[in-house]
């Protein structure tokens, strides 16, 4: 390949690098000024010195959090497995559904799109939807927060479109060899789609992880609470103190009030938020940068 030395081509490519490095410098500054303040003490906090490096290095806010308080960490196991059970869940029933509906000769697919496709437009509303969870039984259950949002139409569209690009020679040759349309989704099509199939895992999850507003809705029990929503509380009563002495822990509050600012258990419980999606996140990455169909058709 002939690189082009052109002024223009350098100056594009100039241009290019300076607004990256900007939006990189934009994106990182809030998430270095919480690292920081997280770590810091109350008094530096206070003083308005944590800005992007600690200052007074403490780690009161993470103790406190991680190891005196039980609430955050059964919380963050409630938002794991909701999380992980979520997702597994969603990939598997929107890849099956997409599949199908990808065939144009499959018996009444106009009708299940436009059904599909009509809820992308018209909900029924928080009420009718809290109304059917509370029917089914689900009320104060992790299924509450799972069953409802089982298929995205949006990525489920994504994934029609995908399956619908797939090479149909591909699908034959598995069919002469003897595989019904389940084996070949199961040992054709899905080991060629991965990037698609960890792109819409990757949004299910991040959804799931960042939701709060269906576990206000459904859940009365506080140890079923997922970390967003306990973050949720502390943020708005503005102290952990606050938050535990509203849970009955009086004395564990009094006793926080002095060591630690509002500030810094705040931002550490977001550094706590963040940290499984950042810790998956390059695991996932390799998909996104590889080619879908790569090493699939030869010739």
């Amino acid at each position: 390949m002939v690189k082009d030395t052109t002024f223009g081509s350098r100056a594009l490519d100039t241009v290019v690098h300076v607004v990256m490095v900007l939006v990189i410098i934009v994106t990182l500054f809030p998430v270095l000024h919480i690292v920081a303040v997280s770590f810091s003490d109350p008094q530096s906090i206070a003083e308005g010195k944590a800005s992007l490096l600690p200052s007074g290095f403490n780690l009161s806010a993470y103790r406190t959090i991680l190891f005196e308080d039980v609430h955050i960490p059964r919380s963050f196991l409630n938002s794991i497995c909701i999380t992980a059970a979520g997702t597994v869940l969603n990939v598997i029933i929107t890849t099956l559904v997409a599949y199908a509906l990808s065939k144009k000769d499959l018996l009444f697919r106009g009708f299940f799109m436009t059904y599909i496709v009509i809820p992308m437009f018209f909900g029924g509303g928080m009420i009718p939807l809290f109304l059917v969870v509370k029917s089914l039984g689900m009320i104060n259950s992790y299924a509450s927060l799972i069953v409802p949002y089982l298929i995205s139409p949006w990525w489920l569209i994504i994934m029609i479109s995908f399956f619908r690009t797939f090479p149909q020679e591909l699908e034959e040759a598995a069919k002469c060899d003897g595989c019904n349309d389940f084996g070949t989704l199961i040992r054709v099509v899905l080991p060629l789609s991965m990037a698609s199939v960890a792109t819409i895992g990757l949004f299910y999850a991040v959804s799931y992880w960042n939701a709060f507003f269906p576990a206000l809705m459904y859940l009365n029990d506080f140890s079923k609470y997922p970390l967003q929503l306990i973050l949720r509380d502390i943020v708005l009563q503005n102290s952990l103190a606050d938050q535990l002495a509203s849970q009955g822990n009086a004395e564990l509050a009094r006793d926080l009030q002095s060591s630690i600012t509002p500030q810094s258990v705040q931002y550490a419980t977001l550094v706590i938020s963040i940290v499984p999606m950042v810790v998956v996140y390059p695991f996932i990455q390799k998909y996104f940068v590889k080619g879908i169909m790569i090493g699939s058709l030869k010739g």
